[in-house]
């Protein structure tokens, strides 16, 4: 089976002059993508080695203060994580184009279970050194610039549009779910145990999307063409989306919020330090109450039958929005209150944003095109966060955290009507039963509604 063509299956402009969609056409089960068994398969498998995927994160942060006592040193492993992506990503996502995606799944996951094995080694016999982390955290970065882009793209291989919202979104969900789960196992196992079987507990975890991947029914997945050996292919991929302003401002919008909105860890830990004077257990409590928003909005985007381009304007602009009023917050539970929803939006934009582009996407551009959308959205936070660290040490976190809202919803109300413009739409203001009613409606229909009015 084919999926066809990504203009095709993208979600069609609703015209304002035909029936309204059912409610039921409209929104699906909200766990409708488990009941294909090759999902199934992959999703059961990405539980446990998501839960394993957070252990090795809070284990290896932990790992590298014993041994340096040095903040900057754990910011240089988080660098080295994610400077692959930004070095290499687009290569990674044509790689991926031209690979078949099961197999290199089964290399990248492998490689990875390699890297925790052999750092629960060196941790575990007492001969780790901080170089030795630096190494394996590059190692998973490298691996990562092919896993990422071939994970997010073989969604649609094994669920076909009709499910693939559901899927992405489901996938958001088991990562968060994850969150809540993984930090708190691997504080408990290194305390009691140590940090060296949080390592190997991970590199185990493995075993179950790699079990996963050999148990599924190859003749039930939907065949992609995969893109030929040739030259030029990265440039082709850049074409494409430079060709694309569906595209294209998706990836712009996704950049500046990961870039300038979610530099959490530098936003909540100040706010727990300096502003409450609290601790750490308030720090674990906004991360916590963030995954548990995050978690919401997964699974409230796994419910909605189609990823809409006004939903992620619209959740962006509430992101930006509720920064803001965060930044203003004059007690702590206030604060911590506000993380719900503002993880549930942050979600929001993530899962529309994903599946959007990858409906909207040729599948056999999907690779090169996720990849960049990755490296846009993950390569962010290594430019944001210093940007973000500057900012809160020279005025204070209330003004870091007042300048990413602003420039999270700036972005979403200009790429909204930037958008609305290349769509050929215009805003229409009326009444509707008393109440004040805004849509974006085409400029023939805004023209009729005006020689009406």
């Amino acid at each position: 089976m084919s999926t066809g063509s990504g203009a095709e299956s993208a979600p069609a402009p609703t015209d304002p002059d035909s029936p309204p969609t059912p409610r039921a056409a409209r929104k699906s089960s909200m766990f409708s993508s488990l009941k294909v068994r090759n999902y199934r398969l992959f999703f059961a498998g990405q539980v446990v080695s998501n839960i394993g995927t957070w252990m090795q994160r809070i284990a290896q942060d932990w790992l590298v203060l014993s041994l340096t006592g040095s903040a900057t040193a754990v910011g240089v492993t988080t660098a080295l994580q994610f400077l692959p992506m930004l070095l290499f990503g687009l290569y990674g996502g044509v790689l991926v184009d031209r690979l078949p995606k099961r197999r290199t799944l089964l290399f990248t996951q492998s490689s990875m279970a390699l890297t925790g094995i052999a750092l629960a080694v060196l941790t575990l016999s007492g001969h780790v050194q901080v170089w030795h982390v630096y190494l394996v955290a590059f190692a998973v970065g490298l691996a990562t610039v092919v896993d990422n882009p071939a994970r997010q793209s073989f969604v649609s291989e094994m669920v076909g549009p009709d499910q693939l919202q559901n899927a992405v979104s489901l996938n958001s969900a088991n990562f968060q779910s994850a969150r809540l789960v993984g930090p708190a196992v691997a504080g408990l196992m290194i305390t009691g145990v140590g940090t060296g079987w949080a390592f190997l507990f991970n590199g185990l975890s493995f075993v179950a999307p790699i079990a996963g991947l050999l148990l599924m029914r190859a003749r039930e997945l939907y065949v992609v063409e995969r893109a030929p050996r040739g030259k030029g292919q990265l440039r082709e991929g850049l074409h494409y989306v430079a060709g694309r302003p569906d595209l294209i401002w998706t990836i712009v919008l996704v950049g500046f919020i990961g870039t300038f909105g979610f530099n959490f860890p530098v936003y909540l830990s100040a706010f727990a330090d300096d502003v409450f004077h609290a601790g750490a257990g308030s720090y674990s409590l906004f991360n916590t109450l963030m995954a548990v928003g995050s978690l919401a909005g997964a699974l409230l985007a796994a419910r909605r039958g189609t990823a809409r381009m006004r939903v992620m304007i619209g959740a962006a602009a509430a992101f930006g929005a509720l920064e803001l009023v965060a930044s203003t917050a004059p007690s702590l539970w206030l604060f911590a209150l506000l993380m719900v929803p503002i993880g549930m939006f942050g979600m929001t934009i993530n899962v529309t944003a994903n599946t959007s582009i990858q409906m909207g996407t040729d599948p056999a551009m999907r690779g090169r095109v996720m990849a960049l959308y990755m490296m846009v959205f993950l390569g962010g936070s290594p430019v944001g966060a210093p940007i973000a660290g500057w900012i809160t040490d020279a005025y204070g976190v209330r003004a870091g955290l007042a300048v990413g809202g602003t420039i999270a919803a700036a972005a979403a109300v200009t790429i909204g009507l930037i958008l609305a413009r290349v769509g050929g739409l215009r805003l229409s203001v009326g009444w509707n039963r008393g109440h004040p009613h805004l849509r974006f409606v085409p400029r023939e229909r805004q023209e009729e509604l005006a020689a009406a009015a």
